[in-house]
């Protein structure tokens, strides 16, 4: 039963990027006055399914001064460090169940910054580098805010558990107890995930492609495939930790979609912010705003125990 929940979800997963990718090019399309995909299949329901079979039956290369083994290699763990996120959905029965799953999840995130490292050196391109030594920047930068945020909410619910988080949550959101640490943390998603409009890896006027520019083929959408993976693995977080709720309930799946189309909606909204007013806003702005709040979480922990335990004492 786990091998075949574990395939289950896995096919899902995929065919949610699948219909995530028609969806975006849908939501881009009306904001830009057009239609968007419609030829294939009704309203254009089978684009996704056409464009798996234009990229992976393309003519596939290798560039003659890359290291090939692992140019071969890199997008494959990309795409499974990507799945492996989705271990922690808190299925009650017949699955893993993770008690410090957020951490699990700490552990596994810190690992796509080597993916995207070695898939811009093992190309020996140096537009590849440049784009890779841009993205790493970007990523560590934000992934210190993203853990201390993360680290917050582990303060205030004591517990790694995803299925405490959603239990806890059931008669009080925690976006409405803090609120500006839900905007930076989305703010930080948008970033880790290389999303405009902090799509600085990917800049095509200034880098063609950022790290992936000499991948083709069906190695390009294993990366492409990564990336959506993540950004509904980080709406699924997002409403877990901040919105919680009852997982079975249609309810839960509509704010998941909200927040998917939020990531959409910035895109066809903002343009590219430079580069170092990105960094400067994380290391100036967002990190001491995580950092206030984490002592603050610190104190009000120290003294409900105060509290608590004097009373017990007396």
């Amino acid at each position: 039963m786990f091998i075949f929940s574990t395939i289950f979800l896995m096919v899902f997963i995929l065919l949610g990027v699948a219909f995530f990718t028609l969806f975006e090019r849908k939501i881009l399309g009306y904001v830009q006055f057009r239609s968007g995909p419609t030829k294939v299949g009704f309203l254009g329901l089978f684009q996704p399914f056409s464009d798996a079979l234009k990229l992976f039956s393309k003519e596939f290369y290798f560039v003659n001064f890359s290291n090939y083994m692992i140019y071969f290699i890199i997008p494959l763990f990309g795409l499974m460090i990507s799945l492996m996120f989705w271990f922690l959905y808190p299925f009650f029965f017949n699955f893993i169940s993770f008690f410090y799953g957020l951490l699990f999840f700490l552990c596994c995130s810190g690992l796509g910054v080597y993916i995207i490292m070695i898939a811009g050196w093992c190309s020996n391109s140096m537009y590849s580098m440049l784009g890779a030594m841009r993205s790493i920047a970007q990523s560590i930068s934000y992934e210190v805010c993203f853990f201390l945020i993360i680290l917050c909410l582990v303060i205030f619910f004591e517990s790694f558990c995803l299925i405490n988080f959603i239990i806890s949550q059931i008669y009080m959101w925690m976006f409405f107890c803090c609120f500006p640490l839900f905007f930076v943390f989305f703010s930080c998603c948008l970033a880790e995930t290389n999303r405009s409009p902090y799509d600085f890896s990917e800049g095509e006027s200034e880098l063609v492609s950022g790290f992936n520019v000499e991948y083709s083929s069906f190695m390009f959408s294993l990366f492409f495939l990564s990336e959506y993976t993540n950004i509904m693995f980080l709406s699924f977080l997002m409403v877990v930790m901040f919105f919680g709720g009852n997982i079975l309930s249609i309810f839960f799946f509509l704010k998941f979609l909200f927040l998917i189309f939020s990531f959409v909606w910035i895109r066809s909204t903002f343009p590219r912010y430079r580069y170092d007013k990105l960094m400067y806003m994380s290391w100036s702005t967002y990190l001491p705003i995580v950092l206030i709040i984490l002592i603050y979480f610190l104190c009000l922990k120290v003294y409900i125990y105060f509290i608590f335990f004097s009373k017990d004492y007396l």
